[in-house]
């Protein structure tokens, strides 16, 4: 039996298909798209902005860590945090990734509505 394609490689197409492989491979990008979908993730479960600024100062004024460490603790804390509210994080990360298939234009014009943090596109 073969396994199934893992989430991450499931993804890349469609971030080839909406963005190109540029856009998709751009670290500030996707750096700052992870950093708002965590914060609406900590908003949706009762987070205040005040609480967000807090840990910006704290994250902030340590030393970065290291990427691979950092991104099993991201996971870990998912995981965590949908245990505590009772999700299925696997579930929900399939049912967003077939509905953003079917918005891809949609995504596209939000896109380029939003702020540009950063000096790439």
């Amino acid at each position: 039996m073969q396994d199934s394609p893992s989430f991450q490689s499931r993804v890349q197409p469609w971030m080839n298909a909406c963005f190109g492989a540029e856009l998709a491979a751009d670290h500030a990008e996707r750096n700052h798209r992870f950093l708002e979908e965590s914060l609406e993730l900590a908003q949706a479960c009762g987070a205040t902005a005040g609480e967000a600024h807090q840990l910006v100062d704290y994250v902030f004024g340590k030393e970065a860590g290291d990427k691979k460490q950092e991104v099993g603790g991201v996971m870990v804390t998912l995981a965590a945090l949908c245990l505590a509210h009772e999700l299925d994080m696997h579930a929900a990360g399939d049912e967003e990734l077939d509905l953003i298939w079917a918005k891809v234009d949609a995504i596209r014009a939000k896109r380029a509505a939003k702020p540009n943090f950063s000096n790439s596109k």
